[in-house]
């Protein structure tokens, strides 16, 4: 499954709809962790087609960012079933977010 790019008028269908695990991706283009984690967060999407992944510019939706309380960034959150499991701020590598996500 492709990473889909998330904003206001898709996240609610998108993710909180969604039954069973997303990973959101909260991010900025001028930012070098998010860059790092970027890569990661596209192989699990190919690797993993169980697991919906979705990334969010906290520059062009800022209000989703302030929704979810997104202070920092990369900032990845797990929602399973609309609701959020946990979250990863800064880089890890992919075995903790693979942790993260139960797989």
């Amino acid at each position: 499954m492709s990473v889909i790019k998330l904003n206001s008028e898709n996240f609610n269908q998108e993710i909180m709809m969604h039954t069973g695990v997303a990973l959101v991706d909260f991010y900025a283009d001028w930012c070098g962790p998010c860059k790092m984690v970027s890569p990661i967060v596209d192989e699990i999407a190919e690797e993993y087609k169980s697991i919906k992944v979705g990334k969010i510019n906290v520059d062009e939706c800022p209000e989703l960012a302030v929704s979810f309380g997104v202070v920092s960034i990369p900032t990845l959150v797990v929602v399973k079933d609309g609701k959020e499991q946990s979250r990863i701020v800064g880089y890890r590598p992919k075995e903790d977010i693979l942790e993260e996500l139960g797989v």
